[in-house]
Parts: structure tokens; C-alpha cells; sequence
């Protein structure tokens, strides 16, 4: 079982930028999927941006150029990058992992963008 623990999420206004972490712990298998999901009010949960097999990475269109995934490989602990922040982008972001047949969320994060 693998435990993720997000953090970095709050209020910040439009235009603005905000960095979210994901602390990974337990039995992490490589290769694996590791990124961020997240959920608006009302609306399904959506990939925001992930790390695919290894290095390569995909994002969602709605936040091409503005969101960049990172991590620090010996700290197992992944990042978000979030600039040029826009309402539309207000939900509970989760951290997620998967390798084979085995997935696990982290408890969320919220992120409000709002003036």
C-alpha cells in the first residue's frame, strides 16, 4: 500500500500562483503512474497532470503552459507548479498513484482561486 499526503492548497487571487506537494510512503513499485487530479464543485474528477512510465509527462489542455509536474525522486514527493491561476481551476486537487493493479488517492487538497 502506498500513502500520499498532500499539502500547499489555500486561497489565492486570480493571476496567482500556488505550488502543491504529494509526499509518497510505503511499497512504491516502478514503473508507475504518479500526478494530480482534481475536482470542481458539482463536476467529475479530472487528470490535471501526470507522470507516465517514467519522465514523460502529460497535462490537461485547460492547463498547458501554465501547470508544471516536478518531483524529487530520492524524497519520493511529487509538485504541481501552478501559475497564472484562474477561477476555473478552484477544486480539491488529489495526488494519485498507480502500478499495476494497485491505486491509491491522497485526502486532497483544496484550492480556491477567487478575488
Amino acid at each position: 500500500q502506498v500513502q500520499l499526503v498532500e499539502s500547499g492548497g489555500g486561497l489565492v487571487q486570480p493571476g496567482g500562483s500556488l505550488r502543491l506537494s504529494c509526499a509518497a510512503s510505503g511499497s512504491i513499485y516502478s514503473p508507475n503512474f504518479m500526478g494530480w487530479y482534481r475536482q470542481a464543485p458539482g463536476k467529475q474528477r479530472e487528470m490535471v497532470a501526470m507522470f507516465i512510465l517514467g519522465d514523460t509527462t502529460i497535462y490537461a489542455d485547460s492547463v498547458k503552459g501554465r501547470f508544471t509536474i516536478s518531483r524529487a525522486n530520492a524524497e519520493n514527493t511529487i509538485y504541481l507548479q501552478m501559475n497564472r491561476l484562474k477561477p476555473d481551476d478552484t477544486g480539491v486537487y488529489y495526488c494519485n498513484y498507480k502500478a499495476g493493479s494497485l491505486t491509491s488517492w491522497g485526502q486532497g487538497t483544496h484550492v480556491t482561486v477567487s478575488s
